[in-house]
């Protein structure tokens, strides 16, 4: 069984292209034109194991928003749709990633139920955090992912973003792995 997806989104403002493969090596080739966007995307996809090909020209020279938010968007119905009913699948997955000062959790619930709690030290203000906000909370909604980042604490941005990129990762890949010992969805309602 293959469990993997092409995803395209073609918008006035964005043209993305992703090729996610859940059950990986970490193999991946991506530009998005936002080379430290394309850094964390690539620790995800090595740290989870997951083979992406992704492609995304947007209206950079405006803002990095709508690339990132579109990426989070088409991420998610890659994820989406690569695991199908979700059946056979562990569902839960929690990873926490020290990167020098930084220390990040991620912990996901693939319950086809979106939600984004994420949390930063409050006296943490990082460039990227409004746009890590915004791509996550597009891949939760549209993964059907109930997704909780927490940053314990840090005060190199880099080193929080990369924590929670590789902790995002990681978890993901718990979540996704498939079980034995589960033959339909893992849920007392019988369905996710």
């Amino acid at each position: 069984m293959s469990r993997s997806a092409e995803i395209e989104r073609k918008t006035k403002e964005t043209q993305i292209l992703a090729k996610l493969d859940v059950d990986g090596t970490g193999t991946n080739e991506i530009s998005t034109g936002i080379p430290f966007f394309d850094h964390m995307l690539d620790l995800f996809s090595v740290h989870g194991f997951f083979d992406l090909t992704l492609k995304a020209t947007g209206d950079v020279e405006v803002d990095y928003h709508h690339t990132v938010e579109d990426v989070g968007i088409v991420l998610g119905d890659a994820i989406r749709q690569s695991l199908g009913e979700r059946k056979g699948i562990r569902r839960y997955g929690h990873a926490v990633t020290p990167m020098d000062d930084a220390l990040a959790e991620v912990t996901i619930d693939l319950s086809n139920r979106p939600y984004l709690a994420y949390h930063l030290p409050e006296a943490f203000q990082p460039k990227f955090a409004d746009l890590a906000t915004e791509f996550f909370r597009s891949i939760a909604n549209h993964a059907g992912m109930n997704l909780h980042v927490n940053v314990r604490y840090g005060h190199n941005d880099h080193h929080v973003t990369e924590a929670i990129f590789k902790s995002f990762g990681r978890a993901l890949d718990q979540a996704v792995s498939l079980d034995d010992r589960i033959a339909q969805v893992h849920s007392t309602k019988g369905s996710i």
